[in-house]
């Protein structure tokens, strides 16, 4: 049967008709979508958007040296560039996701009509998906399945069309907007790897400790992997999983040629080989320091009008990460000792006690009561005390924090608490002294597991490290280091008329002999710190604390001398800092400047400055100072057992030890770096025992030592062993020769009494 030629005419001219309206649909469809007609399909990204998209970065803290110590994220992610990209993680990732990324323009045709007949007509699973790699990109970035994003029509299967075009939408302008290798680098910089790893930057970090650009054939396999669904195959939670799914990506290596037969065969045989470390704040190093600093970032990013969660801002602080890590392992390394000496002494006694060595009563129920969980049982029970005590007494699995790594163990709240207070806590902070640029900040022994600051938030009684601002009183009135005083009893009038204060020296008794003021305080005499107070008043000595930048409140009383009011590390360091930075105090500071994610300023800090004293007085003061390392009877002559004097080396320092041994402390100058260490218990009443063991120059002054041994043997630090500089016009003679041990003693036999009176031992 023949055909009539108009039929075939007109049949071919309303199929061309049908093929244009249906292009002219498809046409109105896209273009009803792209302006959201009516919001019936929900809004798109605007154009600024698709030229500058943004996407949540984590903020990064970096020491001075350039490395990254810390970040804050809401999803941890840092971005990287093309170039930093393992040729093999590109490979991996072509070959798995979209081979034809560089054919197409955003749209792989060939791949839609594959999935269209082998997935939706012949119902094959492992056919694969139509998402380009440009699509994907489009879909992390806008959340495009997102709330935000849908229009008034609700039918689930339309809402997938709509997105879906939304999404071929947004990857052609994007091709327009990017090249390739950008839209690749965003791709990677946007992807969820699970664990808390967005982004190619922190996933490579994190499960192998290696960056984007040195990646192996398996690693990059491994977290292409991923992608397909981070929980299913997370190397950590389903690891064969993983296992069988990195080999599939080798497996697309090998088809598309980017890896031989033989070398994939050879890699498919390899485990997985991880070194998985998440990070978080309880990680990686200067803990303490990243923690305290939150604080300030938060306020400053509020009042600024950022978001530190999540504008990738880069905060440049002054730590460096070299004096950071020998900081923190020299503090550590000593403090098992310390701890080693805490537990032999107490064994199985409770270390809670009074002054008379009695055991503290119910000292542990009351310290549970002032902690969250006590508060939290107390909203949810009421006044129950039964079922609060209950809850207090049951055991559960735990971890917990020993000085060989953490332990898994089953103890209650109040096991716990009882287990944690038998801890010696411990702090260091180190300052540059010219620039007030903090180095190093350790607040305690395990951030984990002890989270309370030393340096900063924790305030306690200095002992004679306060005795350097006493004889710095001294010296601003006139006095020379060499200026003589008999180490005898001084007793001064107390609000009480029946009573008088008359300290003791921490061997109870008096010599009767002269010492220079120098020779005093290298020895830490109480008797001679507190005839100096007595000269210039309390109150001068209060007023000279306060511009060395001491806030803590401080009584005007004679016992000040000794140390007996609170202070913190921070401050008496920044204190010490004044006499090596020639009189002029300078506030610590921990932050240089701020950045945002594209290098630009927002803020740049520069510390307080105030003058103190003159350079010559600062000279005096450290020349003091140096007694206790180079006068017979000093108190911090143990630094001879470090590789820190000799070679012209000169070192400025004092150590400290309060009532019944609650805190020993240390603090050392140098003309590079000044360094306070404190030690003791979470509260006063649990502390070593016997002055030995328990002096600040036992618990103390080996941190310092071994701090200081470590960064001067580093010679990339470049802290050199140095004598202080002398003042080209010094007028006061410094020559204290005349001094011996055969200046006469004191005649009168009632100044060599032991003194017995109710006082503080404070020395």
């Amino acid at each position: 049967m023949t055909i009539p030629t108009k039929f075939i005419i007109k049949t071919v001219k309303w199929m061309w008709i049908g093929f244009a309206a249906g292009l002219l649909s498809i046409w109105l469809y896209v273009w009803l979508v792209s302006i959201n007609f009516l919001n019936l399909f929900g809004p798109m990204p605007g154009l600024d958007q698709l030229e500058n998209p943004k996407e949540d970065l984590a903020s990064e803290v970096i020491t001075a040296d350039g490395v990254v110590i810390g970040k804050y994220f809401i999803e941890n992610r840092t971005p990287v560039e093309y170039k930093d990209l393992s040729p093999h993680l590109i490979n991996a990732l072509l070959a798995t996701e979209d081979y034809r990324f560089h054919r197409h323009s955003g749209i792989d045709l060939e791949g839609l009509i594959r999935v269209f007949f082998k997935t939706i007509l012949l119902g094959q699973k492992a056919a694969g998906g139509g998402s380009t790699i440009t699509q994907q990109l489009a879909k992390n970035l806008f959340r495009t399945r997102s709330n935000e994003y849908r229009g008034i029509i609700k039918s689930k299967l339309l809402n997938l069309l709509f997105v879906k075009t939304k999404e071929w939408i947004i990857a052609i302008e994007l091709e327009r907007s990017y090249t390739k290798e950008e839209i690749m680098a965003m791709y990677l910089n946007t992807v969820d790897f699970g664990s808390n790893a967005f982004g190619i930057k922190v996933s490579s970090a994190t499960f192998f400790s290696t960056t984007p650009d040195k990646l192996k054939p398996e690693q990059a396999a491994l977290l292409v992997g991923l992608l397909k669904a981070p929980t299913t195959f997370s190397p950590i939670l389903n690891p064969e999983n993983a296992l069988a799914r990195r080999n599939v990506v080798l497996d697309q290596m090998n088809k598309y040629g980017f890896l031989s037969d033989e070398v994939a065969d050879s890699l498919k045989n390899k485990p997985l080989m991880l070194n998985y470390l998440v990070e978080n704040h309880n990680t990686g190093i200067a803990t303490y320091f990243r923690s305290v600093i939150t604080e300030y970032l938060n306020k400053w990013c509020k009042e600024n009008g950022y978001n530190l969660y999540k504008d990738g801002l880069k905060i440049y602080t002054t730590i460096d990460s070299r004096m950071q890590v020998y900081a923190e392992e020299a503090l550590l390394q000593h403090m098992r000792k310390n701890q080693t000496v805490f537990n032999i002494q107490w064994k199985d006694m409770t270390p809670w006690r009074d002054e008379d060595m009695k055991e503290i009563p119910n000292y542990i129920e009351n310290a549970i009561k002032r902690t969250e969980r006590y508060m939290t049982l107390k909203k949810k029970f009421g006044d129950d005390s039964v079922a609060i005590w209950n809850v207090l007494n049951t055991k559960y699995k735990m971890k917990i924090f020993t000085y060989r790594g953490e332990k898994d163990t089953l103890f209650s709240p109040l096991d716990s608490l009882k287990y944690y207070k038998r801890f010696l806590r411990a702090g260091l902070l180190a300052v540059e002294p010219h620039t007030g640029h903090i180095k190093a900040w350790v607040g305690g022994i395990n951030h984990k597991y002890f989270k309370f600051d030393a340096v900063q938030k924790g305030i306690r009684q200095p002992g004679s490290t306060f005795k350097p601002i006493v004889y710095a009183t001294a010296i601003e009135h006139g006095f020379s280091p060499c200026h003589r005083m008999i180490d005898a009893p001084v007793a001064f009038a107390t609000q009480d008329t029946n009573k008088v204060w008359a300290p003791k020296n921490a061997e109870e008794s008096f010599s009767g002999k002269s010492f220079t003021l120098r020779s005093a305080l290298a020895r830490s005499i109480n008797s001679i710190t507190a005839q100096v107070i007595k000269e210039v008043t309390p109150e001068h000595v209060v007023t000279m604390a306060r511009n060395l930048g001491i806030t803590t409140p401080l009584d005007a009383v004679p016992a000040l001398c000794l140390g007996v009011n609170d202070v913190s590390i921070f401050e008496m360091v920044g204190a010490y800092n004044t006499f090596v930075n020639k009189g002029v105090w300078i506030e610590p500071t921990y932050i240089t400047r701020i950045e945002d994610k594209n290098g630009n300023i927002l803020a740049s800090f520069t510390p307080k400055t105030r003058e103190v004293m003159s350079e010559q007085n600062a000279y005096l003061m450290v020349y003091m100072l140096r007694g206790s390392v180079e006068e017979k009877g000093g108190t911090a002559l143990g630094l001879y057992r470090y590789k820190i004097l000799g070679q012209g080396a000169e070192v400025a320092a004092k150590t400290g030890t309060t009532q019944n041994y609650s805190d020993g402390w240390f603090i050392g100058c140098t003309t590079q770096l000044t360094a306070g260490v404190w030690v003791g218990g979470e509260d006063r009443c649990i502390h070593l025992r016997g002055f030995y063991d328990a002096q600040g120059a036992s618990t103390a002054l080996p941190i310092w030592g071994l701090f200081m041994e470590k960064v001067f043997a580093d010679s990339t630090i470049n802290i050199k062993k140095e004598r202080f500089p002398r003042p080209q016009k010094l007028t006061v003679n410094l020559d204290c020769s005349k001094y011996n041990s055969s200046d006469p003693m004191v005649k009168d036999s009632t100044m060599l009494i032991k003194i017995k009176q109710d006082i503080p031992d404070v020395y």
